[in-house]
């Protein structure tokens, strides 16, 4: 049990680091808790600093969630075990211990943890975002339709892992309270405006 508590721990702490602050303070010289929409997530670390920065933070966001529900599932013989390492992750990345307990959307680091429990589902849900973004050049609506999209895609491919999937998209969703609200009346930005 001691064990399993220092895995989720370690997952907590590995996800509460932003990255994306800590690449756009080196490289650019900003903080981008003050520029953008003020997120330290890839799409506005992409808005503030470029694609270079934004693709960058989006990687490293997404192993953040990735790799602790892999090593986890790894050392555990109960695969949920490795699920809730990656929403200790998420929950990290959401209210980082570094940054007084504020922190990203959860989006990126969400997806690596869905990408290590139900790739296939996750995968096709990506592919949604894809579209609706294309479509949209709005991330929060696309990572919303993604998250939707991924509870079918889920209840479809890998229906044991519903209850995880809907956990977590409960979580981003309260994540982008403030985004649907800007959603519904018209005022969110687009990417590139």
């Amino acid at each position: 049990m001691l064990l399993i508590l220092w895995t989720l721990a370690l997952a907590y702490l590995l996800g509460s680091i932003p990255v994306g602050l800590i690449l756009a303070t080196i490289y650019a010289d900003l903080d981008v808790r003050q520029a953008g929409s003020g997120n330290i997530g890839a799409t506005n670390v992409l808005r503030t600093t470029g694609r270079r920065l934004g693709a960058i933070t989006l990687v490293l966001d997404l192993l953040k969630g990735l790799l602790p529900t892999l090593a986890a599932a790894s050392m555990f013989e109960d695969p949920t075990w490795a699920a809730l390492a990656g929403f200790m992750a998420v929950l990290g990345h959401c209210f980082s211990i570094y940054l007084e307990f504020r922190g990203g959307k959860g989006v990126a680091t969400g997806a690596g943890v869905m990408l290590g429990v139900a790739p296939a589902a996750t995968l096709a849900a990506a592919a949604v975002w894809g579209l609706v973004f294309a479509a949209s050049r709005r991330s929060s609506l696309a990572a919303l339709a993604a998250l939707f999209a991924l509870q079918g895609f889920v209840w479809w491919l890998t229906p044991a892992w519903m209850w995880f999937s809907v956990l977590m998209a409960g979580l981003l969703v309260l994540r982008h309270v403030d985004n649907i609200r800007r959603l519904a009346s018209g005022t969110e930005a687009r990417l590139g405006s």
